[in-house]
C-alpha cells in the first residue's frame, strides 16, 4: 500500500491514516501518533545516586528525580579481555550465535563491572516513548575509553528485561569528524544516546540503568590505549569513575508519557 501511494498514486485510505505507528512494550499494543517525538511526553530526569558500592544488582545505586547532593562516586575496573558481553539487544546479524531481542539482563547485572542504578518499585504505571538520554559525569585511568549504558524494565520477580542501550567513544566525545584527547583522571561530561523506545513500566516494577564500558560483541571493545583505531596489539585495563553529585549531576532523562 505504501508503494501503491508513492509510486502508482492509488490511494486506499493510506493517506488518511497516522504518520506514526508505535508498539508500546509491557502493555504490546499498537498506537498511531501524529508526531514524533511525542509533543505530550514530559522529559523528566532520573538522577543517578549511590553510597559509593553500586557495583553488580547487589548494589546500592538508586534512581531518583531529587537532584544529587555531596554523594560518593562509583568505581569500577573496566578489563578489555573481560568485556562485558552481549544479551541480546538491537543485533543485526549472526542470530544463531547471537540471537537479538529482549532477554534476561541478570547474569550481565551480576558483574562488579557494571553499575546498577534502579527505581524503587513503581506505584503507578509509567510509560516511557521516546528518544533516551543519558548524561555521565566520569573520568577514567586511562587515555581513551568507552562508556555504556543500558535501560531495563525489571520485574517483581527480579527479571531484567533489556530495552534499548548505546555506547560513547572518549575521544569522539565531541563529534566523530576528529578525535579529541582526553585528560585521564579528569571529571567528564558524556551524553550517551541511548536510542528511542516505548514501553510501560507497570506498577511493581522498576525502572534500571546499568552503566559500563562495553556490551561486546555488539560494540567493539576500546582497548584503552588510544591508539590508532584497528592498530592495536595491547590491552590495558582503567578504572572508571561515575560521579554523582551536586557538581556533577549524572542522569537519564526519560520522555513520560502522561495517562
Amino acid at each position: 500500500r505504501f508503494f501503491d501511494y508513492w509510486l502508482k498514486g492509488i490511494d486506499e485510505g493510506y493517506s488518511d491514516e497516522a504518520p506514526i505507528r508505535v508498539f508500546v512494550m509491557g502493555e504490546d499494543v499498537w498506537r498511531d501518533e501524529q508526531e514524533w517525538p511525542l509533543a505530550r511526553a514530559v522529559n523528566t530526569d532520573y538522577y543517578l545516586s549511590s553510597g559509593g558500592k553500586a557495583n553488580s544488582i547487589n548494589g546500592d545505586g538508586t534512581l531518583t528525580t531529587n537532584a544529587p547532593g555531596d554523594e560518593r562516586s562509583d568505581i569500577f575496573l573496566y578489563d578489555p579481555n573481560q568485556p562485558v558481553p552481549t544479551i541480546g539487544g538491537q543485533l543485526c546479524c549472526y542470530p544463531s550465535n547471537l540471537p537479538p531481542g529482549a532477554f534476561d539482563q541478570r547474569p550481565v547485572e551480576a558483574r562488579s563491572d557494571v553499575l546498577m542504578y534502579v527505581t524503587p518499585p513503581l506505584e503507578t504505571d509509567v510509560e516511557v516513548t521516546g528518544p533516551i538520554s543519558l548524561t555521565l559525569w566520569a573520568a577514567t585511568s586511562a587515555p581513551d575509553t568507552d562508556f555504556t549504558g543500558k535501560l531495563v524494565d525489571i520485574y517483581p520477580d527480579g527479571y531484567s528485561r533489556n530495552l534499548t542501550d548505546g555506547i560513547i567513544r572518549a575521544r569522539f566525545k565531541d563529534g566523530t569528524d576528529q578525535a579529541r584527547p582526553i585528560t585521564p583522571n579528569e571529571p567528564t561530561e558524556y551524553t550517551l544516546n541511548l536510542w528511542p523506545t516505548s514501553n510501560l513500566f507497570k506498577a511493581g516494577h522498576c525502572i534500571g540503568l546499568e552503566v559500563s564500558s562495553s556490551n561486546f560483541p555488539r560494540f567493539d571493545r576500546n582497548l584503552n590505549t588510544g591508539h590508532d583505531l584497528g592498530q592495536d596489539a595491547e590491552m590495558r585495563p582503567a578504572v572508571q569513575t561515575i560521579f554523582h553529585d551536586s557538581e556533577h549531576p549524572s542522569k537519564v532523562t526519560l520522555p513520560i508519557v502522561p495517562r
